[in-house]
This record gives structure tokens, sequence and C-alpha cells, in this order.
């Protein structure tokens, strides 16, 4: 028998029962063309491969890329080898150009990865997209090493079809402490003097130290075994899709993407092989009628870490 959770964790899990449910919402597609409308805000439960050449063409206005790390990785029973970086990089020679034809002449891509598979993912997107950046972002979890430094960074590759691209950089600014506060005329440049601190808001750069991996107390969390976090994704989706604009993730997993770009306004297309995750993404999707709430972003502010009372004492109404 399975242990009963600790009184705080919050894991989000899906039995049996509601999975019979839950499939009534998700697409099985068969070898024929899917229309872009059949497939807005959607999950797709299918292998990538058989479902790529189907897709619409250019109906995707950003794609959010977290294909399977150059690692040795179960996904409930698929599991995924470390091969070598050609090996990779022809893995992902297989299918990305095929998938870059769903992109919009001016959308954006994201592809996540780590260290290990950065030299595979910068060729593909050197050779498809337009490379705008490379975006690092801290985990502070992390296993420890003894002849090593510890790996708690990963990557975000930014590409863009052309050279013509939406990108909101008001929609992502930080709001951050001031720790050497500058006064011009002895009133405060930029800044914001508050009882619990000096706080200005700030152009985001490419090194992200904000973010939260999901853990057991969070109610985003899952079982996925990488399970990107929403604060993350919804940086990607507000930078780099208009409202109302459709997100493509093909590696959707338990549904973050979808998730975030429904309580932003956006809508989406998901693809996951497995159907237990696809499960998983849709009760995440209802839950989210009723809770909108993304960790971390408040009233269209981007928070540091560790600042949740705050949040709740500038942007709850009194």
């Amino acid at each position: 028998m399975d242990k009963p959770k600790a009184l705080k964790n919050r894991t989000l899990t899906v039995s049996a029962a509601e999975c019979e449910e839950l499939k009534a919402n998700i697409i099985f597609p068969e070898n024929k063309a899917l229309a872009a409308s059949a497939i807005r805000n959607k999950i797709l439960c299918g292998n990538l491969f058989a479902v790529l050449d189907f897709l619409p063409t250019e109906f995707a206005d950003l794609l959010i890329i977290d294909p399977p790390y150059n690692l040795d990785k179960n996904f409930k029973g698929l599991k995924f080898s470390k091969t070598s970086d050609d090996t990779y990089l022809q893995y992902l020679e297989s299918w990305f150009p095929r998938l870059c034809r769903t992109l919009k002449p001016g959308g954006s891509v994201y592809m996540c990865g780590d260290w290990k598979s950065t030299y595979s993912l910068y060729q593909i997107m050197r050779d498809n997209t337009i490379i705008r950046n490379r975006i690092i972002w801290q985990r502070e979890k992390g296993r420890g090493a003894q002849a090593n430094w510890k790996n708690t960074c990963e990557d975000i590759w930014f590409g863009t079809k052309s050279n013509e691209y939406y990108f909101n950089v008001d929609a992502v600014k930080q709001k951050r402490r001031v720790l050497a506060p500058y006064r011009e005329n002895k009133n405060p440049k930029d800044w914001q003097e508050t009882p619990d601190g000096n706080f200005r808001l700030t152009h985001p750069g490419n090194f992200w130290d904000d973010i939260s991996v999901p853990y057991w107390s969070m109610p985003e969390n899952t079982e996925h075994p990488a399970q990107k976090p929403e604060k993350l994704i919804a940086k990607l989706i507000l930078a780099s899709c208009t409202p109302g604009g459709l997100v493509l993730d093909p590696f959707i997993g338990s549904g973050t993407t979808a998730v975030a770009a429904k309580k932003l306004g956006r809508n989406y297309t998901g693809i996951e092989i497995n159907t237990e995750y696809c499960c998983l993404a849709e009760k995440r999707l209802m839950l989210a009628e009723t809770n909108p709430a993304i960790q971390g972003y408040s009233n269209g502010i981007f928070w540091e870490r560790n600042t949740f009372n705050l949040q709740r004492r500038y942007t709850e109404p009194s």
C-alpha cells in the first residue's frame, strides 16, 4: 500500500477513476490533418513523431519546448538514455525543423536544456532560428558533488523565426529590493520607499534567480520528474506571446505550459505521449478555472523569492 501523504504535502495526483473521466477532454490523434480550431486549448495524447506532420502550418505564436535532456531519465516507464552529443543532436534534428513550420512568421521559440545538452541545443537553434539570447535560471535544488561544482542551473535558448517578433519587456519586469538606493534631490530615483524596505521594478536580465522549483508543499507540484515551475513559463509567455495568442508545447508533460497560458489569457496546444501525464494536465487545467494564481507573480508583477508576505501586503485589497 502507498504511504499516506504528509499533512502539508500538496502534490497533485490523479486516480484511475479520475483519469477515465478526464480522457474525455483529451484528443487522441489519428493519422489525419488536424485543424487549428480543433486543437486550440487541447492536450493531444500521442507520440510527437506520429503527430508532427499532421499539425497545422503557422498556427502558433510561441513554441515552448522542454524535450528530454541528454540524461538517463524514466518517464513512467518511457526511458530516455544518455547518448553522445552528436547522437543527441541527430535526435533534435529529427523533429525540430519540422516543428518550426507550425510557428507564425513573427513567432518565438524557447528551448530548455542543461549544460550537458546545450552544445546540441545551440546548433539546432542556430540552424533553424535567429538566436536572441540564452537564459540561465537558477535551481535552488540540486545534488551535491564531492569532486565537482554542484549543478544548480539550467538553460533556455531564445530564438525567433524572423527579425519581426513580439517582445513585451514591461510585462516581465521584476520587483527587487534596492540595497544601495540612489537619490536625486533627496528623492528616490527609480525606486520606491516602503516601511518594509526599498524596491524598484527592474528590466529582466538573462540570469534568473527568483524561481522556486515545485516541491511537495506547493499546489502546482506533481510527480512528474522534470516539471518546470509555472512562474518560469509565465515569464516566457508574457514576454513573447500576445494576449489571446497560442502557445504550442510538444513535450507538455504534466501541463505546466497549458496551465500558465490559461491563467494568463493565452491559448495553448500541448502534446504528451503518456496518458497519465495528460490526465494530470487536464486536472490542473480544471483547477486553474477557480485558482488562477501563479506563485511569485501578483497583480502583474514578478517578485523575488521568499517575499510571499510582502506580495500579499502590497497586492491584495485591504
